[in-house]
């Protein structure tokens, strides 16, 4: 398990920054690699993410789903489930956000296995520390 935590700046107010975070055919182009292949309602999309680790570059499918939210706090729980579509491993993840004015913080709680977890957590961990910081830059201009 690799668990990370990010800031965020938009410069926008909390309800535009609410609107975007639960605005998944918005949200998931925004991580490098991702893009949503089907809404299947308007809290859940299949979705497919390539993802270069090292000299590897893998394709996860899958979908991301609004599991949790409080419209009142502004935090949401989104879990990604995927699968890695040329081996046998996954990659699963709960991502909490907590949106303020401005901007907000992101948790994530990642569980990798097959051959991307072969590289070491060190690895993933740089890996998707880098692609939510990715994340959040493109998050300011959605």
């Amino acid at each position: 398990m690799v668990e990370l935590d990010h800031t965020f700046s938009t410069g926008k107010d909390t309800d535009y920054n609410w609107q975007a975070i639960l605005d998944l055919e918005r949200l998931v182009p925004c991580v490098e690699g991702g893009s949503v292949l089907e809404a299947t309602s308007p809290e859940s999309v299949k979705a497919e993410i390539k993802v270069r680790m090292g000299a590897m570059s893998m394709t996860f499918k899958g979908t991301v789903e609004v599991a949790e939210r409080d419209d009142d706090a502004h935090r949401a729980l989104l879990k990604v489930k995927s699968r890695d579509v040329g081996g046998s491993g996954y990659a699963n993840a709960d991502v909490t956000f907590a949106v303020t004015n401005g901007g907000g913080d992101i948790h994530t709680a990642a569980q990798i296995s097959g051959k991307a977890a072969s590289m070491g957590e060190g690895v993933v961990a740089s890996v998707l520390d880098a692609l939510i910081k990715d994340f959040t830059t493109k998050l300011a201009n959605i």
